[in-house]
């Protein structure tokens, strides 16, 4: 388990023991809709990362048991943790390497109907801007500050470990699904979880 301010994050094998010896270990899935509906452990809730940032009191208030957050690979389940223990929630752990690690693993998933990834999502948008940028070059000079604009963005986004263009397609109908906040919110607040 690695320690860095307050958080902590564990690997695969130590979450799935942690999920098996502890009933009160309720694995919360801060992705979107669509990426949870693709594949998610058995037993997770899905409570996509802006509905945490909105929910942040009634969580800290009602939070029975310790919680384990999960995303597509660390980032968003770690500034998830970050905002839960800025709130007052100390004690939250991340899956390092988040769903990637799980799935890569070999650990068992529940698949649904498969969507792309929001890391995918950015890929394409940011490459598709970048190589339109170009070419629009072309013909209107000065189009490839535009994609110069999207490569000063990438690299912002990297060292700050924060994703504006990931956030706004984040809110897309392709990404909402049926993640209902409210049904999420009530399991937080279950002692004793059983998992079938």
């Amino acid at each position: 388990m690695a320690t860095n301010a307050g958080s902590s994050a564990v690997g695969v094998t130590t979450a799935r023991a942690l999920i098996a010896s502890n009933p009160d270990v309720l694995v919360v899935d801060v992705r979107t809709a669509a990426e949870f509906e693709t594949a998610h452990i058995d037993g997770a809730i899905n409570l996509p990362l802006d509905q945490v940032d909105a929910h942040l009191r009634r969580i800290v208030a009602d939070a029975g048991g310790r919680l384990l957050l999960i995303c597509q690979s660390g980032n968003r389940a770690t500034q998830a943790q970050k905002s839960l223990c800025e709130a007052g929630l100390p004690g939250t752990v991340v899956l390092s390497g988040g769903m990637n690690s799980w799935i890569a693993s070999g650990a068992p998933v529940i698949r649904g109907r498969q969507k792309w990834s929001l890391e995918r999502q950015v890929r394409l948008v940011a490459g598709g801007i970048v190589l339109a940028s170009i070419v629009a070059d072309l013909w209107l000079p000065g189009a490839r500050f535009v994609g110069a604009f999207i490569g000063a963005g990438l690299v912002f986004a990297s060292l700050t470990d924060t994703c504006a263009m990931g956030m706004m397609l984040s809110r897309l109908p392709y990404n909402r699904g049926r993640a209902d906040a409210a049904e999420a919110l009530a399991c937080i607040v279950k002692p004793a979880r059983s998992r079938t």
